[in-house]
């Protein structure tokens, strides 16, 4: 049986997955075509910064976001210097921290749908006139959607199942920053474990269910044949 907590913490993880894939697509999309556009030694110290977090301890990223945004970084002095609250064991925050984490999850089938496209889409809608953000709106976007769907469906489950960085960086305040990881956490920590099992069986679900649908996703996959 749920309780008025597990509720609070369903409610708040699917909020915050809902902002943080919408700040990682909205981000994460034309840093992905930059990335695709060359390959630099900026670029790939770029996508090397930006794909850390994939190997990166989650409580070591949790931690210096907690330094470089609490009120002695010179994050949260700057926020300080305009009155703006900081942004440590806030929601804010922790949506801040999933962007980042979940950032590799949109690049890299991003980046990687935009280089499979090549230059032929964009050149052949240069020659009938088109300027390129309508090229990239009316020629890559409809061929590259399986990889935004993709990108959107990863960051959102990733959001939805953080630990490590939502502990450093958001705490444990009930319908603050306590999402289903951390209500899980609680219950574990007070060794009731039937409700542990209850939230955890359902992330469990959900971790399927998602999984399928990136299989589903996956162009190459529907496209091939079916043994006879």
């Amino acid at each position: 049986m749920l309780t008025d907590a597990d509720l609070n913490a369903i409610k708040l993880s699917l909020k915050l997955g809902a902002w943080a894939t919408f700040y990682t697509l909205l981000l994460g999309g034309p840093l992905a075509w930059w990335l695709s556009r060359g390959d630099t030694l900026f670029r790939r110290l770029v996508g090397s910064v930006v794909t850390m977090p994939l190997v990166l301890p989650p409580t070591v990223l949790g931690f210096y976001l907690l330094v470089f945004l609490g009120p002695f970084g010179f994050v949260g002095q700057a926020f300080k210097a305009i009155g703006l609250p900081t942004l440590p064991f806030t929601f804010s925050g922790l949506v801040v921290a999933s962007v980042i984490c979940s950032m590799p999850f949109v690049v890299q089938p991003l980046q990687n749908a935009f280089e499979a496209l090549g230059e032929r889409p964009l050149e052949a809608a240069a020659t009938l006139g088109a300027n390129p953000l309508d090229a990239f709106l009316t020629v890559i976007l409809p061929q590259t959607k399986a990889a935004f769907l993709t990108a959107a469906v990863m960051s959102f489950a990733h959001a939805i199942g953080e630990f490590g960085v939502v502990l450093m960086i958001g705490g444990n305040i009930p319908k603050v920053t306590r999402v289903l990881s951390m209500q899980i956490y609680v219950y574990v920590e007070n060794m009731e474990y039937g409700q542990a099992h209850a939230l955890a069986g359902g992330l469990m679900a959900f971790a399927i269910l998602t999984m399928m649908a990136l299989q589903y996703l996956n162009p190459r996959r529907k496209n091939k044949p079916r043994p006879n």
